[in-house]
């Protein structure tokens, strides 16, 4: 890349068909492919040394590469104990030399900590974006395609060909922690998807009641209930959110504490005030069902979203039924999804506890 003038800028990663053209890979001019390879093997190495610092040695299950995050735009891989669950996000990522190189590295720097499988998980409309053929999600390297890893000391079923995102919603792995620490009492998880802070609310709870919309995810998280007995028995249920939420705080129900972790409501800048509007919904109910005293645990992982927004959407709830809000703590993703200070688009989970 160069400028107008024709002084040199760096190098970047380039598409046909995205709206983001260009992606930075390097400040310098690399000179050839051999040059990108090189760069790219130690990318993987410093992206795997910065988890080894933060993540516990114990960790199961945590992002290895976040794609601009970690210099590698549109790569993204996951660890789940013994498979590695990769994703390619750009044209470039995408080629077959760029794949190899990376998981070639990974799989050496994990030689001596028994990680043997590399499964491909693919976004069908990601690669329609980015006009690139249509392919299954689909094993690249070992033999396994599934395991059982622990968050937290949780156990949790993972099948790399099925399910959202890599597999697992991972940055939420510290906010399931800080969820478990406030939690008290009976307890509603909506949009519990899999059962991540279902199952961390058990620990402390007398009972938890999940609702999702999906019966797949609700069916796994069953399957992950029965890897950690001991627990109050969860009541799992299929249903709308909305109407879930409207027809119980109709029928007079309350909770002590109460997750609410929905899928983006903004996928684009120009659904911004609509997704607020449905936020708002889903706290204000929220609000209005928990007891004197209790907890509620509210995320976006939107974007599009600020932190300043979602705030200010949680304030003018609270203000509407004329509950008082504390806030206890103010959190983002796990650091192993790293927010970089010149990349906005890193940062993009909020997860608010507050005390009502």
């Amino acid at each position: 890349m160069q400028s107008e003038r024709g002084r040199p800028l760096g190098s970047a990663l380039s598409s046909n068909a995205s709206q983001i053209a260009l992606r930075m890979i390097s400040q310098s001019v690399l000179s050839d492919e051999g040059e990108l390879l090189g760069l790219l093997r130690q990318r993987v190495r410093e992206a795997i040394a910065y988890r080894r610092r933060l993540v516990p040695a114990d960790a199961e299950a945590y992002r290895l590469i976040f794609s601009e995050a970690d210099g590698l735009p549109g790569l993204i891989v996951d660890r789940y104990r013994q498979i590695l669950s990769l994703q390619t996000l750009t044209q470039a990522m995408d080629r077959a030399d760029i794949k190899e190189v990376a998981i070639a590295e990974l799989l050496e720097q994990f030689a001596s900590e028994a990680v043997s499988s590399v499964v491909q998980r693919v976004d069908p409309r990601i690669r329609e974006l980015e006009q690139l053929p249509p392919a299954p999600s689909r094993l690249l390297r070992g033999e396994e395609t599934a395991t059982v890893y622990a968050i937290n000391g949780i156990r949790f079923h993972y099948d790399g060909l099925s399910g959202q995102k890599t597999g697992a919603f991972l940055d939420q792995r510290e906010n399931y922690a800080a969820a478990q620490r406030y939690a008290h009492g009976s307890a509603l998880d909506v949009f519990c998807y899999q059962g991540g802070f279902a199952l961390h609310l058990a620990r402390k709870c007398d009972s938890v009641t999940a609702l999702d919309s999906s019966r797949p995810a609700l069916e796994v998280a069953e399957q992950n209930e029965a890897l950690n007995p001991g627990r109050p028995s969860i009541e799992w249920m299929e249903g709308n959110a909305f109407d879930f939420l409207k027809d119980s705080a109709t029928a007079g129900r309350e909770y002590d504490t109460i997750v609410l972790d929905p899928p983006a409501f903004a996928k684009s800048r120009r659904n911004l005030e609509t997704a607020l509007r449905g936020y708002k919904e889903l706290n204000l109910r929220a609000l209005r069902m928990l007891r004197r005293g209790g907890v509620l645990v509210t995320c976006s992982c939107s974007y599009h979203v600020s932190d300043a927004d979602f705030l200010d959407m949680l304030r003018s709830a609270a203000a509407d039924i004329h509950r008082n809000v504390r806030l206890l703590e103010h959190r983002g993703q796990a650091q192993d999804h790293p927010t970089v200070l010149g990349i906005p688009e890193t940062h993009y989970l909020k997860c608010v506890i507050c005390s009502v």
